[in-house]
C-alpha cells in the first residue's frame, strides 16, 4: 500500500477511519476480485501494524473475526460491533445472510 508507506516515510500519522475500512473491503471484493481470505489477510496486516491508527482497533478486530466466521460482509459486522459498543441492543439490517446472528435483527 504505497500511500500508507509514503505517509510513514514522511513521519505522518495514518488514521484509518471505519468508513474507509468499509469502502476498502468493497473495493477489494468488487474491483480486485479479492476473496474473503484476501480481505482478512489485508485487514489483519493493517491491524498488526502499530503505525496505523483506527477509530477502535479492538472493534475492528472483533468485526474481522465475525466476518471470518460469518456470511455477511466485513462492513456489516463493523457496523454491528460499533452499534453495540455505543449501547445498541441490536442492529437492524436488510441483509438476509445475517438472519439468526445474535447482533442483528432482520427487517422484513
Amino acid at each position: 500500500m504505497a500511500i500508507l508507506e509514503e505517509a510513514d516515510a514522511a513521519g505522518e500519522p495514518c488514521h484509518i477511519a471505519d468508513a474507509v475500512l468499509c469502502e476498502t473491503a468493497w473495493v477489494l471484493a468488487s474491483a480486485y476480485d479479492a476473496t474473503k481470505a484476501d480481505q482478512i489477510a489485508a485487514f489483519s496486516a493493517l491491524l498488526d501494524d502499530s503505525r496505523y491508527g483506527f477509530e477502535d482497533r479492538d472493534a475492528v478486530r472483533e468485526a474481522l473475526a465475525s466476518f471470518e466466521r460469518g456470511k455477511g460482509d466485513f462492513s456489516d459486522y463493523l457496523i454491528g460491533v460499533s452499534s453495540r459498543r455505543h449501547g445498541a441492543r441490536t442492529t437492524y439490517t436488510f441483509e438476509r445472510v445475517l438472519r439468526g446472528h445474535e447482533a442483528f435483527t432482520l427487517i422484513s
